[in-house]
């Protein structure tokens, strides 16, 4: 018997999923089950060029966690989750053909491995009449509502936000979470419950991400839960002055880590920002959380115009290949330069999977730019470490401090002592992870 199936990427939802919605839509219309699964990437516990492993153990405790609570949710609507270990490249075309499968839905991810990964797959499946069918999802604003053609977007992120904001772009309107789904294929049963181990990252009591604890859990309820509450206590409206605190649960938003896996989209933390701003004023806070949905946006975009250029030394630049140092870059990712500022970031996010937006410029900066070591080692240890990472912002973040990127001031060094003084004045931080 034939089936749809549906693949979960970086889009761990039923609300707000529109491939997950026509994958559905499909199945009821020709009768056919439908098959929902993930194809976890041995790849990604593998040795890189800079790391021995390229996901840390608090980023596959976090995924983890997001896949047992997507199975959940698909289990309340008469589905599973089925998955699967290896190269989507390899498995997604075998299952497929196993299940004589009609058609394959996944959501459009234009970094270039996820996009060479669904090219390969496309060619794979055609060749017993499959298809495959990417859909765009994850940005907040319709690609087809912008004000300019994606190859033509602006570079920098002034002249994109404010030709956005001219033409009165909005926001995508998210899709309805469906009621029921389809029955997965019955020679799909036995492998359904093939379990999937990830290592036990110990909680720390000191994180300003507990994701241990039911508040700060993986999943899609979680993350509407938060969303909730965060709306109900009106803590958009104190976002922009308390953003670059260091640390806390409610000095920034926390919605990344389940943006980063698509438990959150960004059209539905728009509509509910937009609901609490009818309820109780636009301010200054809840412009801000707009303004870095955008810059999220665009981050996205530049994948989209630059792709692969991102990836090189150089960036979008023409300065020369950056200089390395292994044993400065070690010190830096074990909390040991003898910055105490610095070494404070690198041990909380070494423990907990967690570092503060502000934290992560100043670390990233002072391995940069003091210790003049390569901007893409430190972007693998921040792929390794962080529960919330997102290969777009990850990218872009760090090509801009690198001045690599778009930023027309050619990069950003911060000065570990003006941030002290600013943002740690009285040494909390520093107590708090011992360098102080």
């Amino acid at each position: 018997m034939s089936c749809v199936i549906h693949w979960f990427r970086d889009d761990l939802r039923l609300a707000d999923n529109m491939a997950l919605s026509t994958a559905a839509a499909q199945a009821h219309v020709s009768g056919k089950p439908l098959l929902p699964v993930y194809v976890q990437d041995p790849a990604q516990a593998q040795a890189t060029r800079w790391l021995p492993q390229r996901m840390g153990p608090h980023r596959q405790a976090w995924l983890a966690g997001s896949l047992q609570a997507l199975d959940a949710e698909l289990q309340a609507r008469g589905s599973r989750l089925l998955v699967l270990i290896g190269s989507p490249a390899t498995v997604l075309p075998a299952l497929a053909s196993a299940t004589q499968a009609l058609t394959v839905h996944a959501e459009d991810c234009p970094a270039p491995d996820e996009a060479a990964q669904a090219e390969l797959i496309a060619q794979a499946v055609q060749a017993w009449g499959c298809s495959l069918h990417l859909h765009g999802q994850s940005t907040l604003l319709p690609l087809t509502a912008l004000p300019f053609a994606p190859a033509d977007l602006p570079d920098v992120f002034s002249t994109f936000r404010q030709l956005v904001e001219h033409a009165g772009t909005q926001a995508r309107e998210p899709w309805p979470s469906p009621h029921a789904l389809p029955p997965v294929p019955e020679q799909a049963l036995p492998w359904l419950d093939l379990a999937v181990t990830a290592p036990t990252a110990t909680p720390d009591a000191r994180s300003s991400f507990p994701f241990h604890q039911p508040a700060c859990a993986p999943g899609e309820r979680s993350a509407q839960a938060h969303l909730a509450q965060y709306m109900a206590r009106q803590l958009p409206h104190s976002y922009k002055a308390t953003r670059n605190g260091l640390s806390g649960l409610d000095f920034s938003s926390k919605f990344s880590p389940w943006l980063a896996t698509g438990a959150l989209s960004a059209a539905q933390i728009m509509a509910a920002l937009r609901a609490f701003e009818a309820d109780h004023g636009v301010s200054d806070g809840s412009y801000w959380l707009w303004f870095e949905l955008l810059w999220r946006d665009h981050f996205r975009l530049l994948h989209l115009k630059h792709g692969k250029a991102l990836y090189k030394a150089a960036g979008l630049s023409k300065l020369p290949e950056p200089s390395h140092n292994a044993a400065a870059f070690q010190r830096w990712c074990d909390g040991q330069t003898g910055e105490p500022l610095v070494d404070a970031g690198m041990r909380e996010m070494a423990a907990t999977g967690w570092l503060s937006n502000r934290m992560r410029q100043i670390v990233a900066s002072y391995l940069i730019h003091d210790l003049a070591c390569d901007w893409r080692a430190g972007a693998a240890w921040f792929e390794h470490c962080l529960i919330d990472f997102d290969v777009y912002s990850n990218q872009g973040n760090w090509l801009y401090v690198a001045g690599r990127g778009t930023d027309p001031r050619g990069g950003r060094r911060f000065n570990p002592d003006k941030q002290t003084r600013e943002h740690d004045p009285d040494g909390t931080y520093r107590r708090l992870w011992g360098t102080a």
